[in-house]
Parts: C-alpha cells; structure tokens; sequence
C-alpha cells in the first residue's frame, strides 16, 4: 500500500532547521538595525568622547615640528607617538593618534581631546549587516536573506484548516504587507 505524501510534515522539517541555521543572523541583524535605526541619536559604531584641554599661551612657530608636537602630547600625558598632524591655518594644529584626536588653538592654548573606541559587538555587527567585508559575506548575506523570504512562505503554508493562510492567516499576512505600504505613501 502506497503512503500518501505529507508534504506540510516535510516543510514543518525544513522550515525548521532553516530556522534554526537562521537564529544567529537574525539576532545579529535586528540588533544592528536597532542601532542603526537610531543614528540620529547616537553613533551605532563608535563611542566618542570629548575633553577639553588648557596649556596656557603656547610660544610656537608655524608650521609646527614634530619635536613640539611631541612636547604638547607629552604636557597632556598623552605619550609621544603620533600618526599625523595637520594645520588648517598657522593657529591651529590637529594631532592624530590611534583612537584620539587633539584640536588646539595655537594662540590661546585651549583646545579638545576627542576619544574614539568601537562598540563591542554593535560595531562587528554593523560591519557585517553593511556589508562591508564584501566578497564571500555578500554571498552568505544573500543566502539569509533567501532563507528569510524561505521562512516566510513556508511558516505562511505550514498550518492547515481554520489557522492556515488561507483563513484567520491571510488576514495576518495581509496586515504584514499593509505596514509597510502604508509607511511608504506617509513617508514618500
């Protein structure tokens, strides 16, 4: 005797272990779209932090040397090192160093300490639902997003009679497109 083929058991299976292979991109990727949706509050990325600093009238040449440089990071117990500088003009001077940047009025002595540092976890995950790294990540990230749309017809067909999509379900779905069409014609 012939079986008769379940075919919503088969897609209950699949749909499963999709879902399960799906948990940790999903997580990642509502927790950077939180940060993310949110950037005109806060940088997602980077904690930046800023200090204001006074050295008092500073007795120097334009354009300034690295051993002044160095002077000026040393009076601000900053250590030595640095990347580059810059002068936008002979009163002002930029230090970069790695995660920090000083801005310093020449003439006054006054001037700011700006402190960067990524976010643990926020910023990796950013990296990767932006795409940066490019490459093989567009692939995985491409396959997700298939196994999305995958989870969605599936979970959509799974249950039957009076819970299936083509009952107390359709109204669901409908109400799932209607969001965002309706953002689309308030915010367009």
């Amino acid at each position: 005797m012939a079986r008769k083929s379940n075919w919503r058991g088969v897609l209950r299976a699949i749909h499963r272990d999709v879902g399960y292979a799906c948990v940790g991109l999903t997580v990642l990727y509502a927790i950077s779209g939180l940060a993310v949706n949110h950037i005109q509050d806060w940088n997602p990325s980077y904690s930046i932090e800023r200090e204001a600093v006074a050295l008092g009238t500073l007795d120097v040449e334009s354009p300034v040397g690295d051993e002044v440089v160095r002077d000026i990071l040393g009076r601000l117990q900053l250590g030595t090192e640095f990347l580059t500088t810059f002068q936008r003009d002979p009163d002002s001077l930029r230090v970069i160093q790695e995660g920090l940047t000083l801005d310093l009025d020449l003439r006054s002595g006054r001037g700011a300490i700006t402190r960067t540092s990524t976010r643990p976890l926020i910023h990796e995950s950013n990296v990767l639902h932006l795409n940066h790294p490019k490459g093989l990540w567009t692939w995985i990230a491409d396959l997700f997003a298939v196994s999305l749309v995958f989870l969605a017809i599936s979970g959509a067909l799974i249950l039957k009679g009076r819970q299936g999509l083509f009952r107390r379900g359709l109204w669901f779905t409908l109400g799932g497109f209607a969001v965002p069409a309706v953002a689309l014609w308030i915010y367009l």
